[in-house]
């Protein structure tokens, strides 16, 4: 009979901490002894195969999220995706000056007003875009 489900996460799976790296650049087992006297962080636990496979930006960013929320509230631990979902890549990544531009003219809309809606703010991106399109002609 296949096993599956928990059983096989908790019993099969050799979960390690990622956030206590040892010095070899081996990973200690998952846990810790003391909360209250540990000077290790909150750990942030995966499985062994899953640890060999990610990079070291990964791991820190991973940690980093995880350490930044409260832990146990409400007495339930505290769950933070290990590997971030990315959005859609566009094929072309664009023009970097005309970025910028838009973050920056973006950036003051949303200071004239915080609250816009997604039409005012498609509107304001548009005219943006136009403002600087105009500045390049020139």
């Amino acid at each position: 009979m296949a096993r599956g489900g928990l059983g096989k996460w908790f019993k099969d799976e050799d979960w390690v901490d990622i956030g206590a790296p040892k010095k070899n650049g081996k990973f200690q087992k998952c846990g810790r002894k003391s909360a209250k006297k540990s000077k290790r962080g909150y750990p942030k636990c995966v499985p062994r195969a899953k640890a060999k496979k990610m990079t070291a930006k990964e791991i820190d960013s991973a940690v980093r999220r995880k350490r930044a929320k409260p832990q146990g509230v409400g007495g339930k631990p505290t769950y933070v995706a290990t590997k971030v979902k990315k959005g859609k890549k566009s094929k072309e990544k664009g023009d970097p000056k005309l970025n910028k531009f838009l973050a920056k003219h973006m950036r003051s809309e949303y200071k004239k007003d915080p609250d816009m809606s997604k039409d005012e703010h498609n509107a304001a991106l548009a005219a943006g875009y136009n403002i600087y399109e105009r500045k390049k002609k020139k």
